[in-house]
């Protein structure tokens, strides 16, 4: 009850919005909160009463209560239904019965008012006397072993209550409380559990495939009316009839109708025959119909007989022509025709179709109830949409149609007219032809076609679909955005965007100003740190107005986006996908105290100042007007008005001053700031051009840039000297003149410290070789930095203009000479320099602006941008989904609220140091190893971050939880998804900032807006067991405060194993405990029906929030998406039709296509699938059903009306999509929208994605059986059933029409060529081309719709290139295998059952899977299937007389390659000898072993894989008693025909066949025996026995085959025969057929390994195979196979003392290949140089200050040290470090091969120092500049 009273507060104070105006218009809005909330609580409740006919019971307006009685009194009854909600269990999946206990429950309140209540009931009192005993009936139905039509499953038993019936019964089977009311109620009815155990069935779910075709009937018989249209008028043009002709032939249409509509009946009564309980009114109406058709049948057969028959016969005594008996028969067929033609109206106007079944009139109801059986439902009434979309739907399908029928009817009918012809010609005019093979030979020709007419409709939905998704994808915007180029286009008009959409109105101007985000905008004047504001210098006006102008009124949007944008970009740092170099590009700067409150991002201004530059370098001629000289407006118009060039220029203006401020010191502040004044003055003026050389400005940047790049090199990495370099009493000085506040140092102040300093100078001078010496090892950067200085300053001199004549300019020139000339400044005063670059090394604001500036200057934009594709990616789509359509962002007050819901079994949840060690594979690779190596970047930024320089402690203790998190969040783990849902949490909070809620307001919100439960159902267990999955998840508990944890917990209650159930609650208390929050008790083990739907209903009645998003074990979540959230949930507020919309779908990234080329597949297979398909299904054909995992759903709606997922066992396998037909056939729609994303996983090995494919087909199999499909098809208008079947589960039929059509095609052709009938006659033959076109075609144009999806959103290059990439690495094989998993998983279930969940796996693949194994898995689906067909082809091909046999069979052979070898192309070392010899020996000991279950031998497997034949219902064996006969037929024919036909008159044989067999047949009764008796023998009699009864097996066969070769075609026959006996066997459970499998099984596998090993002793086919699967996981690096050895032998080389010898040498030879192929890389350009470690200058300083902290007083001799290795003739000091041998040895032992750190990388290093003496003098710098600076 608690945990309900917090539900309903929660759903009441988010309900508050609607008490504001503005949300809905004053004509809706609700009187209050709780009229809104009760008005949707009870919407079902309401349609049920009225259904039953009773009114509503809703308690009554009470007076005592303090609050007014309307809403008291609604209170009343939303807290009555929650109770019953909260503790109704499994009772929750079963709606009406949930609404049949409050309607009762509340009836007695409301007749108990006024009496007071004697007796207190225990607590748990309703789920013992209530809950329970309905519980118990569920419960044993449920788990009843009997097949869906034997059971009663959640639907049947929710039915009862559709039904009046139900309210004859009481809701309680408590006994004592009757006690009570028997003096109240006269007569005490039975409790509603006598009720349920009497309750029929009330649907059938037989298992067959005419429940299928029950459901899909209308499109079977739309295809069959339309075959037959499209003959008549094919035989019509080639037989040249008139029009009447014609048309008396095409109205037999009306008798194909009735013939249909009477099956149908006939199927319907088979459909609810027998157990099915009727209403009268239904029986007579079925009665009533199916006679009335049958007698109109048979008159219209009599009269259509008539009509063709002899002219002018006499019939039923009248006389009359073929004309009149054709009237009659159109006459009566009108008649039936009626109904049909209503509805085909109907079909044009749906809504209409809605009216007349929602009519309250008892006319309509009558007569609906006779002939619309349909209308009887409680659900299905309001289905429809709005008008527009009709009309659109309706559009898509008869223009697609129309296409159809035009292709179908040149390729497949008009192609048949002719060999049908010809047939008949020949039996009309050839004597002794039967009939019945004419007849047979037609039907046998036309079968294919027509099951090709059936299928080819998917072909063109694929192209349609993909034209319609282009279309939509244009229209919304889609990849506009495609890469970073576009985001810098569109960056400036992102934070208006992101303002008007993302933020709500009130965030911003209103309620303050920015300077609440910049802290503190006031520089702190008295520190003298804070120089920025000198910038300001003499004039702050003129500045500031220069920056607004740059930036104006938009700040603020500028300044709010920046805040967002900031906060993604280091989100993106923490989940390890930038360094930190490119975290600082990709993110907006801020400066305190500098003019512009945001800088752009690097990535956004690099290379900008080139253009800049190029710009101003233009001739004059360009830009300047004719006839006046040009002026600065001219000049700098192109600048002007390109707002990232203007902000790119006044960045670097005012950063770079700062730097050159910070850098010269306080010495040079006032010629800086002069000068600097001066500049801005000319340019307020307009004078620029007048006072400087334009044109030669880039001399002045080339300059500057160096000085940067010197500086942004060495800075970092500088070492301050502890204590000032200066001697101590000009420090003082200089902290006296600070200490005043005076900001700048005035020029009297430095020339008084001169003095101070005379004496001191010339103490230094007596020691000046050694300081000089000292200076030139330690200060390099002081050196270079002055070098670049200097050059930079003449520069500066040389482009002023006419300096003698204008004294501004002469005023500057002076200025700079004198900067230049300072005895005591930079350039010449060494301690100040060096102190100067210390103070700026220690500065953090100095190191910002730098960074910033080098970007600015000296990046090239591609430098800039984030080398990560899923940067790249993320960031494209964020900014792109700015552009898009979405709802505008309410407050966070009004805004909805979610829940997060994740089911949880068993998955992992963050790996243990023990998993990612595990070696799973032949190459044994760990899994970090493999994880470091397929994402090598995130790695490398993993350790940066963490300051990990030694790879070997990232397990140590410190750092272990970091490497297990950011392996986890690389797999498939619950990690990985908690992680991205909270996500969530952290966006609320940034906007509830941005709209500057305080932090207490926001607190509390967050618990009203949004919450995460996992339901991890065994967590209990967990603990019990101590799993430390337990543990990992309350550390994800304690991690994410908010994050919710609901798991079911058992209390054993005695020995006999009774137990209690209880649904738990809990959280961390954030003091590192587990907290309890709510236990609620349940009536039973809730698991009865399919566990992941009861997994998450036990943890629904946790949710808070109004809905809730089911997100599934294998996704994740972005934090740049989770801002969008707030807008998707808006879309719940648009009404987009008559209907609400109840589902809201979110696109998903599939993030797992990196792994191999198959994972890959699955990717792209489903990201055609989850964009592509769901958009065009919701619109334009508004049929999107739900299909998984990130949608969102209107809780209110479902949870009053049976919650988000069905549960019952079996028929609800794939339990996601029947949420989506509920809420069609309940009156909701769908949504999808896909301006916000969610990652998604994927199976990535080839069995995965096997069980995968196999898990979908029997959820579509079962799908088909279900009440749900059968309901909606008859509902939907046809165009949107269309929509719905080749949409979805016709997908699944299409398959298996496809395998059909394969079979039948094959069969027909090899029957056509054993009996020689492939000519008509003798006429030349027509190879059936077009069926070969389609089967291929099949294949190819699936690929359109993948195609248009990448097109939309990556350009349509880059898209052919994809697809071409597929088909080269064999995706077409991958697809077609699948074609066959689909079908034959859908048929077995449809005909068998046996549909369980199988659970996919979520692992990284890369290991070799045994043939054994591969055996076990695909022998039955795939690869027998296989065999069969190439078989059927070979003969086929013995046989033919027809040529072109390629031509024929070219897609045939191609679909039994691919279910042939698919298994091993996609396998991984399949082609390596080795490998292959070691599966052949495990594939045979597994075919001989007897024990061991299915793993270890081949007969248990067996007998497991044939079980179901047991179970099997007769009809199920039809198909295969089919098959068994057409073997016959086969084999007939062989023996029949003259292959190896001898003549054994002719030559006699040596030794007679007869006594061949003889010997033959005396040496099998030999085994027999000696089989028997083996075990008695000693060992040489046994083996000399057996040896020669086997050879004298062999050497007799081969004898009789050679002297009568008739034995082998015999012999092929017999093996067809007895594979027909076989089949027949095995059907009907004779054992003896066991041993002829076995050898046939026995050949299959040889067949399938005499390939195998062929290509292994290739060598070739390994290398092409494993290049082709991981090719596009690993492009970037060596090949796969040899990273991964290499890894491993460094790895074990690393963890052994004594190192193997060899190992070494190779790891050595290895690790020179892979420095080559890096120089090799690095010369022609493709990889950077190490950043910022290769220049010798540095080394050597490093070097020098690891030895001692304070350089400055090195003792003489020691100066020697660092020098010798320069002096030493030519080899640099870091290379004899590095030959130390252990130092690389360990550097090598991390097994990393791709960098390597500063001291063993400098060997490779061209060693410039070599050149430098040891008599270098002071001021030298190391290197050189490219030109030297002018003097």
């Amino acid at each position: 009850v608690r945990n309900q009273a917090e539900h309903l507060l929660i759903l009441l104070s988010n309900n508050r919005r609607y008490m504001s105006s503005h949300i809905l218009p004053p004509s809706v809005q609700p009187p209050s909160p709780i009229h809104a909330l009760h008005a949707k609580v009870f919407s079902n409740y309401m349609k049920w009463c009225r259904t039953m006919g009773v009114p509503p019971s809703f308690s009554k307006m009470n007076t005592t209560m303090s609050a007014p009685p309307a809403v008291a009194s609604r209170v009343v009854d939303l807290v009555l239904f929650f109770c019953v909600w909260g503790e109704g269990a499994n009772i929750r999946h079963m709606p009406e019965c949930m609404w049949f206990l409050y309607h009762k429950m509340m009836e007695e309140y409301t007749l108990s008012e006024g009496f007071t209540q004697t007796r207190s009931l225990y607590a748990g009192h309703f789920v013992d006397n209530v809950v329970a005993p309905i519980f118990e009936i569920v419960s044993k139905s449920m788990k009843s072993k009997a097949d869906h039509p034997e059971k009663q499953n959640y639907d049947d038993f929710n039915e009862f209550f559709w039904s009046r019936n139900c309210l004859n019964y009481r809701y309680s089977s408590d006994m004592e409380s009757l006690d009570e009311r028997s003096s109240t109620h006269s007569t005490i009815l039975p409790p509603i559990t006598s009720g349920l155990i009497d309750s029929p069935k009330t649907f059938l779910e037989k298992r067959s495939w005419l429940r299928g075709i029950l459901a899909m009937f209308r499109i079977l018989e739309w295809h069959i009316i339309t075959f037959y249209l499209l003959a008549v008028v094919a035989f019509s043009r080639e037989l040249v009839w008139g029009v009447v002709y014609t048309v008396e032939v095409g109205s037999g249409v009306f008798w194909i109708f009735n013939f249909l509509h009477l099956s149908l009946g006939l199927l319907e009564a088979w459909s609810v025959y027998p157990g099915i309980h009727l209403s009268g009114t239904a029986v007579c109406g079925s009665v009533f119909t199916l006679l009335a058709r049958f007698l109109i049948l048979v008159y219209q057969t009599l009269y259509l007989i008539w009509t063709f028959g002899p002219e002018d016969g006499t019939y039923l005594g009248i006389k009359a022509n073929s004309d009149f008996w054709w009237w009659q028969y159109i006459w009566l067929s009108i008649l039936c025709m009626i109904p049909w033609f209503f509805d085909a109206c109907l079909q044009f106007y749906p809504a209409l179709q809605t009216k007349i079944y929602t009519s309250r009139s008892n006319f309509v109801q009558s007569f609906l109830n006779i002939l619309f059986p349909l209308s009887r439902l409680y659900v299905g009434k309001e289905v429809t949409e709005s008008c527009s979309h009709t009309a659109v739907y309706t559009f898509f399908w008869v223009t697609m149609i129309a296409w159809k029928l035009f292709f179908s009817y040149i390729f497949e009918v008009y192609a048949m007219v002719l060999p049908t012809l010809q047939l008949a010609d020949d039996y009309m005019n050839f004597p002794d032809q039967s009939f019945a093979k004419m007849s047979l030979l037609l039907v046998m020709r036309w079968t294919p076609q027509f099951i090709v007419y059936l299928i080819d409709m998917s072909i063109w939905y694929a192209v349609w679909q993909a034209f319609a998704g282009t279309s939509v994808g244009f229209s919304d915007n889609l990849g506009d955005i495609r890469d970073m180029n576009d985001i810098r286009e569109n960056f400036g008009r992102a934070p208006e965007h992101f303002c008007r959409k993302m933020l709500s109105p009130d965030a911003g101007s209103r309620r303050g100003s920015s300077a609440s985000f910049l802290g503190n905008s006031q520089s702190n004047i008295a520190n003298p740190n804070q120089e920025g504001t000198s910038l300001l210098g003499n004039d702050p006006h003129k500045l500031q107005s220069y920056v607004n102008r740059l930036l104006d009124v938009r700040i603020q949007k500028w300044v709010m986006f920046s805040a967002a944008w900031n906060e993604i970009v280091d989100h993106f740092r923490q989940e390890d996908i930038v360094s930190d170099r490119e975290r600082d590009y990709l993110k907006f700067s801020r400066f305190e105290g500098f003019s512009q409150a945001i800088y752009l991002p690097v990535f956004q201004t690099a290379g900008v100042i080139d253009d800049v530059i190029s710009e101003l370098e233009r001739p004059q001629e360009e830009y300047a007007p004719r006839g006046r000289p040009a002026t600065d407006e001219d000049m700098f118009k192109p600048i002007v008005n390109h707002i990232t060039m203007r902000t790119a220029v006044s960045e670097v203006w005012e950063l770079g001053s700062f730097i050159f401020l910070r850098m010269l010191g306080t010495v040079h502040n006032n010629d800086i700031v002069a000068v600097m004044n001066l500049i801005l003055k000319w340019s307020e003026n307009g004078t620029l051009i007048q006072h400087i050389k334009m044109e030669n400005i880039s001399s002045i940047m080339k300059h500057f840039v160096a000085l940067v790049q010197v500086l942004e090199k060495s800075i970092g990495r500088r070492k301050p000297a502890p204590k000032s370099r200066v001697v101590k009493v000009k420090s003082d000085a200089q902290s006296k003149v600070s200490g005043t506040g005076i900001r700048r140092a005035v020029s009297a102040a430095s020339l008084s410290s001169l003095d101070n300093d005379n004496s001191d100078l010339i103490i230094q001078k007596g020691s000046k070789k050694t300081v000089s010496e000292k200076v030139v090892i330690i200060d390099a950067l002081r050196d270079q930095a002055r070098d670049k200085f200097r050059s930079f300053a003449h520069a500066l001199k040389g482009i002023l203009k006419s300096a003698n004549e204008n004294p501004e300019t002469r005023d500057v020139l002076d200025r700079i000479t004198f900067l230049l000339s300072m005895e005591n400044g930079f350039l010449w005063d060494d301690a100040y320099a060096s102190d100067q670059l210390d103070e700026c090394a220690k500065n953090l604001a100095f190191k910002e602006v730098l960074t910033k500036v080098h970007g600015l200057v000296a990046c090239h934009p591609d430098d800039a941008e984030p080398k990560s594709k899923e940067v790249r990616r993320r960031l494209t789509f964020f900014v792109n989904s700015l552009f898009m359509d979405m709802p505008d962002a309410p407050s966070i007050h009004d805004m909805f609220s979610w829940n997060v819901m994740t089911p949880y079994y068993s998955e992992d949840v963050t790996y243990t140091k023990a998993d990612l060690e595990k070696r799973t594979d032949a190459l044994g690779v760990s899994t970090i190893l493999y994880l470091q190596t397929l994402f090598r970047a995130d790695w490398d930024n993993f350790l940066e971050r963490n300051g990990i320089k030694d790879e070997e402690a990232i397990y140590s203790k410190k750092f272990i939880d970091e490497t297990r998190v950011w392996a986890s969040l690389r797999a498939q783990t619950l990690t990985r998804t908690v992680s991205g849902m909270m996500y969530f949490e952290k966006a609320l909070r940034l906007l509830a900032n941005l709209e500057r809620l305080d932090e207490d307001t926001t607190n509390d919100l967050m618990g009203e807006k949004f919450g995460y439960i996992v339901s991890c159902q065994v967590y209990g267990n967990m603990k019990k067991n101590q799993d430390p999955k337990a543990d990992d998840i309350e550390q994800l508990m304690h991690r994410f405060p908010h994050m919710r944890v609901a798991y079911i917990d058992t209390i054993r209650l005695n020995r006999s194993g009774a137990s209690l159930f209880y649904s738990v609650l809990v959280k961390s208390d954030g003091r590192g405990n587990i907290q309890e929050v709510y236990r609620v008790r349940l009536p039973g083990n809730p698991v009865i029906g399919e566990g992941k739907p009861e997994n998450q209903n036990h943890a629904m009645i946790f949710t808070r929030g109004e809905f809730v998003q089911t997100i599934d074990m294998n996704q994740e979540g972005y934090f740049e998406e989770a801002l969008k959230m707030r807008n998707a949930l808006q879309e719940f507020a648009k009404r987009d039709g008559p209907l609400p919309t109840t589902i809201l779908g979110l696109r998903e990234h599939i993030f797992t296509g990196s792994v191999s080329s198959l994972a890959n597949y699955m990717a792209l297979q489903e990201t055609s699938f989850v964009t592509l398909g769901q958009r065009v299904l919701a619109r334009p054909l508004r049929i999107r059903l739900h299909y998984g995992h990130p949608d969102v759903f209107d809780k209110l709606f479902f949870i009053t009306r049976g919650g988000i997922s069905k549960s019952s066992k079996g028929i609800n396998l794939s339990e996601d999509i029947f949420a989506g037909y509920n809420c069609v056939i309940r009156g909701g729609t769908v949504a999808f929208k896909e301006y916000v994303q969610v990652g998604k996983g994927r199976d990535v090995g080839m069995s995965q994605i096997y069980k995968f494919e196999a898990k979908l087909s029997q959820g579509a199999g079962e799908q088909s059986l279900s009440r749900d499909i059968y309901r909606i098809c008859h509902r939907l208008d046809f165009f949107r059933l269309l929509s719905l079947y080749y949409g979805g589960i016709g997908h699944y039929f299409s398959n298996v029409l496809t395998v059909l059509t394969i079979y039948v095609v094959v069969y027909l052709m090899a029957v056509l060529a054993l009996f020689d009938l492939e000519k008509i006659g003798d006429r030349v033959i027509t190879p059936m081309g077009t069926i070969q076109m389609l089967l291929g075609g099949l294949g190819l144009l699936q690929t359109i719709p993948l195609f248009a999806t990448l097109g939309v959103e990556r350009g349509w290059w880059p898209s052919l290139r994809e697809i071409i990439h597929v088909f080269i690495t064999g995706g077409p094989l991958h697809f077609m295998f699948h074609i066959q998993t689909k079908a034959y998983y859908m048929a077995q279930t449809i005909l068998v059952g046996g549909a369980k969940y199988r659970a996919t796996g979520r692992g990284f693949v890369t290991q070799h899977t045994p043939m054994d194994e591969q055996f076990r898995f695909f022998a039955s689906s795939h690869l027998y299937l296989g065999v069969e067909v190439s078989a059927a082809l070979i003969l086929m091909g013995i046989y033919t007389d027809a040529g072109q046999y390629f031509g024929r069979t070219w897609s045939l052979w191609l679909a039994s390659l691919s279910f042939l070898a698919s298994p091993f192309w996609f396998n991984p070392l399949t082609f390596e000898w080795n490998v292959v010899y070691s599966d052949y020996e495990k594939w045979l000991s597994w075919m001989h072993g007897s024990t061991g279950g299915s793993l270890k031998s081949w007969s248990m497997w067996w007998t497991e894989e044939n079980a179901y034949y047991k179970t099997m219902p007769f009809t199920s064996k039809i198909p295969n008693l089919i098959k068994s006969l057409l073997y016959l037929l086969i084999a007939e024919g062989i023996r029949r025909s003259d292959l190896f036909q001898s003549d054994t008159t002719l030559n006699k044989p040596l030794i007679s066949v007869g006594r061949v067999l003889i010997f033959i047949a005396l040496l099998l009764v030999l085994v027999r025996v000696y089989a028997l008796t083996e075990r008695s023998m000693a060992y040489p009699i046994r083996r000399t026995v057996g040896i020669v009864l086997f050879v004298g097996l062999i050497a007799g066969i081969i004898t009789v085959f050679i002297e009568d070769t008739n034995c082998i075609r015999y012999a092929l026959a017999a093996y067809y025969g007895v594979g027909a006996f076989c089949l027949v066997g095995l059907c009907f459970g004779f054992k003896f057929v066991k041993n002829f499998y076995f050898v046939h099984d026995v050949v299959c596998g040889n067949i399938i390994f005499i390939p195998l090993f062929f290509l292994a002793a290739l060598q070739i086919p390994h290398y092409v195979q494993t290049w082709l699967l991981y090719h596009n996981a690993l492009s970037s690096d060596v090949v796969v196979s040899d990273i991964l050895r290499y890894a491993r032998r460094t790895q074990e080389a690393g963890g052994h003392t004594e190192a193997n010898e060899d190992l070494i040498e190779q790891v050595a030879e290895l690790k020179k290949l892979v420095q080559k192929q890096e120089l090799v890389l690095s010369r022609v350009g493709l990889t950077p140089g190490q950043g910022g470690t290769s220049s010798s200058t540095d080394a050597i300083a490093d070097l020098v200050s690891s030895n001692a902290g304070d350089e400055m007083i090195i003792q003489p001799n020691s100066v020697v040290t660092p020098t010798v290795g320069v002096s030493d003739g030519g080899i640099a000091v870091p290379r004899a470090q590095s030959m130390s041998g252990l130092d690389v040895w360990g550097e090598m032992a991390l097994g990393d091969g791709g960098t390597s750190n500063p001291n063993t990388d400098s060997y490779q290093r061209t060693s410039s120092q070599n050149q430098t003496g040891p008599t270098n003098a002071q001021g030298f710098s190391f290197t050189q500049p490219d030109t030297m600076p002018p003097r």
